[in-house]
């Protein structure tokens, strides 16, 4: 067997080695198994694993690149991150299945990927990274590591080598679930009982533990203790902050490979005991303002992933790296929190990303991405043009991109099928593609632009 990848934008999978039909259309960089030839066209596997068809040989001989996939899970994150190397990162997952209006989430398109598009019975996933402790980001990650808790998955195993962690966790209160004590230093207010590595996270889960962890973080964290890497190694637990420097296993210097740097939460002491800012006496701010930061950077491109950092909490980042603000700039931005309101636009004007992508929801009540973010998002991105065409500034959001199929049958209309609003971003370290699923033929809508740095 030969492994093959695509080079055109995009590539028709044609049912026979002659002829104009075709199934589906491949994108820059899919990877194919090459079963053999036939004047123009190659037979190969794709995208299934019975899933067979014809490619022109001129669309092969490609690259495999830094594929990142921003999931549709409705109302949250969900983010996979595949390294030309074939390591894979998962962002967040969103809420938990049952939550979830279409009973789905990030654990379930990861599944699609690994036990159809890589015919493999198990998931291996290098770094998980909850962004923060609300449940429409961590919900999705308890799912997959509890594949033996249903049979939801496709997939008989889940390997995970290490659990990243932004710190702040919910832990039992003497009044119900509580973000834990805080201490004042310089006239600003700092957490100092923080979730720490893998010991500290399997003490505060004993029973009768002081602390305990408490609720559906608690759930998570001790699917997490569970979890094996695929030597059958316990997965590595770890609380991640800009003192870290990099994602372990991501810094620079590794041939071919992105390097994810840290940039927040912005790490302090406090009685003796590291400590994170206390932004707010509102739970949701500190959680949210807490997120998970991750700079990604591959060749000359930069990613920027922000969680659901806040108002307070970029503005608190802007004054911790004056003189360095450059750390925020970027080609592709996550926005922050949905696209709620609650953003700083200097925040956004130092972000200045080519392509913003927000993750929303459209049976939510929060009302995201509110029309003014998008507006802001738009007016502060980076501008590019191609004579009197605009190549940049894009704004993807993968509730804009998800539809329904509507059919008529005895003259009651009614959903067909539905179209998930999947945004997949491809890098080869300077081009960058961005695919959506097109409604009507089930094609893809291409958008490029080049990076800047």
């Amino acid at each position: 067997m030969t492994i093959d990848h695509v080079s055109a934008v995009t590539a028709p999978l044609y049912l026979e080695p002659t002829g104009r039909k075709h199934s589906l259309e491949l994108l820059w960089g899919d990877r194919v198994e090459v079963l053999k030839e036939s004047g123009d066209r190659v037979e190969v596997r794709a995208r299934g694993r019975e899933t067979f068809g014809w490619v022109d040989k001129a669309s092969l001989g490609g690259q495999p690149l830094l594929e990142i996939y921003f999931i549709d899970v409705e109302q949250g994150d969900g983010i996979l991150v595949k390294t030309p190397n074939g390591r894979h990162l998962m962002v967040d997952g969103g809420q938990r299945r049952g939550r979830q209006g279409t009973g789905k989430n990030a654990a379930d398109f990861i599944d699609w990927k690994f036990f159809e598009d890589y015919a493999e019975d198990r998931i291996v996933i290098d770094a998980m990274v909850a962004s923060h402790c609300d449940s429409d980001h961590y919900g999705g990650l308890t799912d997959l590591l509890e594949v033996d808790a249903s049979n939801e998955l496709d997939c008989e195993d889940v390997r995970v080598k290490a659990l990243y962690h932004a710190g702040v966790g919910w832990w039992e209160g003497e009044k119900g679930a509580t973000l834990g004590p805080y201490a004042p230093v310089d006239g600003e207010n700092f957490f100092t009982q923080l979730v720490g590595d893998r010991g500290e996270v399997a003490a505060a889960l004993e029973p009768g533990a002081d602390p305990a962890l408490t609720g559906e973080w608690s759930d998570f964290l001790r699917a997490a203790v569970s979890a094996r890497w695929t030597d059958n190694h316990p997965t590595t637990i770890k609380r991640l902050s800009n003192a870290d420097g990099y994602v372990p296993g991501f810094e620079p210097g590794t041939a071919g490979e992105p390097e994810i740097k840290v940039l927040a939460p912005v790490k302090f002491e406090a009685e003796g005991k590291p400590a994170v800012r206390r932004y707010s006496a509102t739970d949701s701010k500190n959680t949210n303002g807490n997120s998970l930061l991750l700079a990604l950077r591959f060749g000359a491109c930069r990613v920027l992933l922000t969680g659901d950092l806040n108002r307070l909490s970029q503005e608190a980042l802007l004054s911790d790296y004056s003189g360095r603000r450059e750390e925020f700039l970027c080609d592709v931005g996550k926005a922050c929190h949905h696209g709620a309101q609650d953003v700083s636009f200097a925040f956004l004007e130092a972000m200045s990303p080519a392509v913003t992508v927000f993750s929303s929801g459209d049976n939510e009540g929060y009302d995201h991405p509110r029309p003014s973010i998008i507006a802001a998002s738009a007016i502060s991105g980076y501008q590019q043009m191609r004579g009197d065409e605009l190549i940049s500034p894009l704004i993807f959001s993968t509730e804009l991109a998800r539809s329904v199929k509507i059919d008529q049958v005895d003259g009651t209309r009614r959903v067909a099928g539905l179209v998930y609003g999947l945004v997949n971003v491809r890098t080869d370290g300077r081009r960058i593609l961005c695919a959506t699923r097109d409604e009507k033929t089930l094609g893809w809508r291409i958008d490029e632009t080049q990076s800047r740095f």
